[in-house]
């Protein structure tokens, strides 16, 4: 598997000049899947799917060839009892031991084949499990932002669960079934070879068998696609409570959430109920109708022995055939029901693996390599929905030079963080292009445009791992002191010696063990550690409190040296990191100077920048600033009286 992350130098500092670019790579613990789905999307779904059958077709043909081995040792033995009767009771002239032995012989035999039969079926059913689910993850990890910027996580959970399983099962035991089926026309040439007219007779409701088969198959299918779909909708609710459990708590939402799954819970139960009453309706008719072959076979097979036409023997062996029949049609009825879920999962499958990603390498895409850090955003247009063409921003036209730091300040929502996700790919423009080095970002490849550009978000996301591995999960094979030195540069390590098990302390799910301050402080060290030559820092201090926020701006001061950096903030002190500063609004930048420049000339500038500290100042009254600060931020409270001022005219200088 390959990382798309890169280190250019074993210490953190400016970045060494690359001659080639080369992905860090880990040796891979698990295979990769052995073949794919069929992208032909006019085939039926079965079809499509079976190229992932064929990659295992040496271990899966010799399991059904063993199983059909046994069902012929197993036909044997009626036959072998119709000699017994003959020869031995009625005649007496074959020792009837001579059967026993034969029976035995052939249970055995069929006790072993049936053993590797199943052996070697469940070895195939797990490994096409394994791929199918292999094939789903690697296609999710290359869709675009946008794909899960729609899609509910609970419903591709689901999908990439409950319908993988369901698809599995009818691929890897109908083949089985259609074997165990295949007993019956071996038992019909053996009760043909006995006599044909009661085999006839035997056979005479097969016909009403198919058609109530062909009436359940079609009956079925729509509401197996509708309890696939409604498990998702239980799932996703599910899911969504358990990551946004603090947020049900603290608004005291939990029977309201209750109902929410108890209504989901009742959809999800009609379609079973509704499923039931079909298989209630349809199974016994297939499974029964046999049966009503057996008692024709004992009206005319007790006819003909009673005048002399056929044997005892004949007739025990032609019920012990029509008791096979009944376990194959028994298992039809379930094979049916198996093949309209499969169907529907696979559809539901599909919907994911044939949607293809929006931002993907374009053919003959290069490396950047030798990154110099030159940013160029050439006229910039972007909408999130592209439908409404409603623009996130319009003709955006700026030059951030190699090695510069600049600020982007902006009222909420104006498309600060939009700049970010634009510079890293995440999204594609709409008109215009960014470039860097002279080279448009679309002409790249993304693993060496991402491995250039470091960016840590405004909301952090740490794995459930130790604090070390989050640090370096960019460079899993970091030297123990790279991961220290970028917490020492973050401002974290203090704190991280201070944990139950230091750098070994494994973080709850989402990192919520720590405090919003801490998992920002880390995020900021998995990036440096990267080392990259241009940084973006989207509002990534916003949950810190200022003393600690100026220990780390102490150690970032250094690392942004000959480093491009680009900070999306609103704090006084975080843009005064910056050599400009550029205020966008209206969809584009409206002013660009220096923080003193447009605080003197830009009232704009001053009520943005004055409305986001009353906003903080508010949030600390209300305790809401970290949990290891609890500041009250005196000096960004100095700072809003300065932009208070000069909003009403009076410039602070």
């Amino acid at each position: 598997m390959t990382n798309p992350f890169r280190f250019r130098s074993r210490r953190l500092g400016a970045p060494e000049p690359a001659t080639e670019f080369i992905p860090m790579s880990e040796t891979a613990l698990n295979e990769a899947p052995s073949a794919t789905i069929d992208p032909d999307r006019s085939l039926s779904w079965l079809r499509r799917a079976l190229p992932v059958m064929k990659a295992h077709r040496g271990v899966f043909i010799t399991s059904l060839v063993l199983s059909f081995v046994g069902l012929i040792l197993q036909v044997q033995i009626p036959n072998l009892l119709n000699k017994a009767i003959d020869n031995s009771i009625v005649r007496h002239s074959v020792p009837i031991s001579h059967y026993v032995w034969w029976i035995v012989g052939l249970g055995a035999a069929g006790g072993v084949s049936g053993y590797f039969s199943r052996r070697y079926l469940f070895e195939t059913a797990y490994d096409i499990e394994y791929d199918l689910r292999n094939i789903i993850y690697e296609h999710l990890t290359k869709m675009s932002f946008s794909f899960y910027d729609r899609v509910q996580s609970g419903q591709l959970i689901s999908r990439a669960n409950s319908d993988v399983r369901s698809v599995n099962l009818y691929m890897t035991f109908a083949p089985l079934i259609l074997v165990q089926c295949s007993i019956a026309v071996v038992a019909f040439v053996f009760m043909l070879s006995i006599n044909v007219p009661l085999a006839l007779v035997a056979m005479v409701t097969m016909p009403f068998v198919y058609v109530t088969g062909v009436k359940m198959r079609k009956s079925m299918f729509p509401v197996s696609w509708l309890i696939q779909a409604r498990l998702a909708d239980v799932a996703t609710i599910v899911d969504e409570n358990v990551n946004g459990v603090r947020v049900v708590k603290s608004f005291a939402a939990e029977q309201q959430q209750v109902r929410a799954l108890s209504a989901a819970a009742d959809r999800l139960q009609w379609g079973y109920i509704k499923d039931a009453d079909l298989r209630a309706r349809f199974t016994p008719l297939v499974q029964n109708l046999p049966q009503a072959g057996l008692a024709l076979v004992l009206l005319f097979g007790g006819y003909m022995v009673i005048h002399g036409s056929l044997g005892i023997g004949a007739i025990l062996a032609f019920n012990a055939y029509l008791l096979m029949l009944q376990a194959p049609f028994m298992m039809l009825g379930m094979l049916i029901m198996m093949g309209q879920r499969a169907a529907a999962s696979a559809e539901r499958i599909y919907e994911i693996i044939d949607e293809q990603p929006t931002v993907s390498d374009k053919p003959g895409a290069i490396d950047l390599l030798d990154c110099k850090g030159d940013l160029r955003f050439k006229h910039v247009d972007f909408a999130y929905d592209t439908e409404r063409a409603q623009l996130v921003l319009a003709d955006l036209d700026v030059h951030i030079a190699p090695g510069e730091t600049v600020a982007i300040v902006g009222r909420t929502g104006s498309g600060k963080s939009t700049v970010a996700r634009l510079l890293s790919r995440f999204y594609d423009v709409v008109h215009g292009s960014i470039e860097i080095d002279g080279h448009d970002i679309r002409d790249l490849t993304l693993a060496s445009l991402r491995a250039n550009v470091g960016v840590v978000l405004d909301e952090p996301f740490l794995f459930s791992v130790s604090v070390h591995d989050n640090i370096a999960y960019g460079r899993p094979a970091a030297d123990f002191e790279d991961v220290v030195a970028a917490a020492k540069a973050a401002g974290a390590h203090e704190f991280i010696t201070h944990l139950s098990d230091g750098y070994d302390t494994v973080v709850g799910e989402r990192g919520y063990t720590l405090s919003g301050g801490q998992r920002q402080r880390i995020a900021i060290a998995r990036t440096l550690l990267v080392n990259p030559p241009i940084m973006v820092f989207d509002d990534a201090t916003s949950a810190i409190d200022v003393k600690v926020e100026q220990q780390i701006h102490a150690g970032l001061t250094d690392l942004m040296e000959g480093r491009t950096t680009l900070i999306i903030a609103h704090r006084l002190s975080t843009i005064a990191l910056a050599d400009r500063v550029l205020l966008l609004d209206q969809q584009k930048i409206v002013a660009d100077g220096t923080h003193t420049e447009l605080l003197g000339t830009t009232p704009l500038y001053a009520e943005v920048l004055a409305q986001a500290a009353e906003f903080e100042r508010e949030a600390d009254q209300a305790g809401a600033s970290d949990l290891g600060g609890g500041s009250t931020r005196p000096e960004d409270g100095h700072g809003l009286a300065e932009l208070l001022g000069a909003v009403r005219g009076r410039n602070p200088s």
